[in-house]
């Protein structure tokens, strides 16, 4: 027993000098600021590890784990406490394990949540409300609601039974008739929509267990993305096809990406829809971006023999609505697996967050990447890679980052452990909140950043207006400026569901006083190209975007 053990501690020995190797190299450019961002910690501990994450319209951020971990570091508030006879590890539990963040006051509160949410899934209705969707345990089966407030009187509510079958390692999108669609999950090849239809409401999904690799699977938490023409494009494992749910009929088999390697949970890559341009065109060019992930195998090895294969470190990318679409592979700057991808304001896409090498699972990954690497997909390929200045915290298996209105990406979360483990292992779980502010946030840029003046925080438009932007740039404007929506999207387990940025079309711009500009562009003309809902939107000039503002549309 001795003897099998000793490989296993020298391995974990080397994985400590390495990190604290990295730690050191990292402490200096912790606040750096320039070409590569800035890192800066809001809070030293949030009482949860932020397995799942989203914005809401007022502005805070919900936040949760599981609630059969073990206590928490935050109470429930009042003194109340939650009686769970079946559970294993907490029958009594008197400790949150859910949080509401507000971003301005950078402050938390306690949230209580009856039923397990380990590894779910969820998105925003087009009223603004949470909607999270299945979970483990007495928690697989049940929908959960949120309604945001301002006045701290909100809390979740559940939905017993709120879904035909168990919903574990599935995901979400939001439909162009506000419905919500889930698809897969642990063992459920198939489909379903929340709210129920008459219908029978569960569809088969062949295509979900032809990807499911044995022992292995390779294909949760699959990639699912609203194309223009109001089919889904689902990516899982290495391949996709084009589903219109509305007839369960496949309308497209797109190739599998060159070499054939997993990108999807536990081989975990990430994926995201491309900014979508150009919306008055018949066919619109829609693209899709798939990076990292690890090589099939990885899971097996490191789970049976403790053996951490390097992830991948190519992304592919694709034009769905080619005649003949293929795959385009692109190197990055390192492997990464566990990684999330964020659209930014801009257009650009930040990768951040995961590890090199190893797996997505407990206590499964090595050698953290504490670097971003920025993406700018109109470069040429080669030079769309830009790295960005490191972290100092690992962010590995069960990590999140979300965009906030006022540009930055929030960064929470990290628990590779079967339960909450603080100590004498490699990656503790995690508990500190941090933001990461790309360097269009930079002071250098305070002259040409737009701050916009009107419409209000808060507005309406309809599908296929005109929104009228008024803003303020204090130094030089490069016409047109861009004006981007971003649909404010649920992460968890290196997917942000239902993300997607619109560009929209220009009608007019022009300056109307010394300082002060206007701008016309068309709003979506239809709920395939932006389902409706609540939208973030920004103004951009040179690349450096304003703050947002929420914007319905319905």
């Amino acid at each position: 027993m001795a003897s099998q053990a000793k490989p296993q501690i020298l391995s974990d020995i080397n994985h400590l000098l390495y990190f604290a190797l990295i730690l050191f190299l990292s402490l200096s450019f912790h606040v750096a600021s320039g070409a590569g961002g800035t890192w800066k910690l809001l809070l030293n501990n949030v009482g949860i590890s932020a397995m799942h994450s989203q914005l809401l319209i007022n502005d805070r951020v919900i936040m949760y784990d599981r609630s059969n971990f073990g206590p928490s570091k935050i109470s429930l508030p009042n003194g109340t406490c939650r009686d769970s006879p079946n559970d294993s590890v907490s029958k009594r539990d008197c400790t949150a394990h859910s949080i509401e963040y507000d971003v301005a006051l950078n402050r938390i509160r306690p949230l209580t949540v009856q039923s397990n949410t380990w590894c779910s899934s969820g998105g925003v209705t087009p009223d603004g409300t949470l909607l999270q969707t299945g979970g483990d345990k007495d928690g697989e089966r049940k929908a959960r609601l949120f309604y945001p407030c301002d006045d701290d009187s909100c809390d979740w509510s559940e939905i017993d039974n709120a879904l035909n079958v168990k919903r574990w390692y599935a995901s979400n999108h939001v439909l162009p008739d506000g419905r919500q669609i889930i698809v897969g999950g642990r063992d459920e090849f198939n489909f379903e929509f929340f709210p129920k239809t008459n219908a029978p409401n569960t569809y088969s999904l062949r295509f979900l267990s032809e990807t499911n690799d044995l022992d292995q699977e390779n294909n949760l938490y699959p990639n699912v993305f609203l194309n223009t023409d109001g089919n889904l494009f689902i990516f899982a494992n290495n391949r996709a096809i084009l589903l219109d749910y509305a007839k369960n009929t496949v309308v497209k088999t797109y190739p599998k990406i060159p070499g054939g390697e997993p990108r999807s949970y536990p081989s975990t890559g990430s994926a995201v829809l491309l900014p979508i341009k150009n919306l008055e065109e018949e066919v619109i060019e829609l693209e899709v971006l798939v990076c990292g992930g690890a090589p099939k195998g990885s899971y097996l090895l490191a789970l049976n023999e403790n053996t951490f294969v390097k992830g991948l470190d190519t992304c592919a990318r694709i034009k769905i609505n080619d005649a003949n679409p293929k795959w385009v592979l692109e190197k990055m700057p390192r492997p990464r697996i566990m990684g999330d991808m964020i659209v930014l304001p801009n257009g650009q896409v930040l990768l951040i967050n995961g590890g090199s090498s190893g797996s997505a699972g407990w206590e499964l990954g090595r050698e953290p990447v504490l670097n971003p690497d920025l993406y700018h997909p109109d470069k040429p390929v080669g030079s769309r890679f830009q790295i960005q200045n490191p972290s100092t915290i690992p962010r590995m298996y069960h990590s999140t980052a979300t965009l906030l209105r006022d540009g930055r990406v929030l960064v929470g979360g990290s628990n590779p452990h079967e339960f909450y483990n603080f100590t004498g292992v490699l990656f503790p779980t995690e508990l500190r909140l941090e933001a990461f502010s790309p360097s269009y946030l930079e002071s250098q840029y305070r002259n040409i950043r737009p701050r916009i003046m009107s419409p209000s925080l808060h507005s309406t438009v309809n599908y296929g207006g005109v929104l009228r932007l008024r803003f303020r740039v204090l130094g030089e404007v490069k016409t047109p400026v861009k004006v981007t929506m971003a649909f404010p999207s649920f992460t968890t387990h290196s997917f942000s569901m239902s993300q997607r940025l619109l560009v929209l079309d220009h009608v007019t711009s022009l300056r109307i006083g010394q300082w002060t500009y206007e701008v016309r562009v068309k709003t979506p003309r239809s709920a395939n190209l932006a389902p409706p809902g609540y939208y973030m939107v920004f103004v951009v000039n040179q690349d450096i975007p304003s703050e947002g503002i929420w914007v319905r549309l319905q």
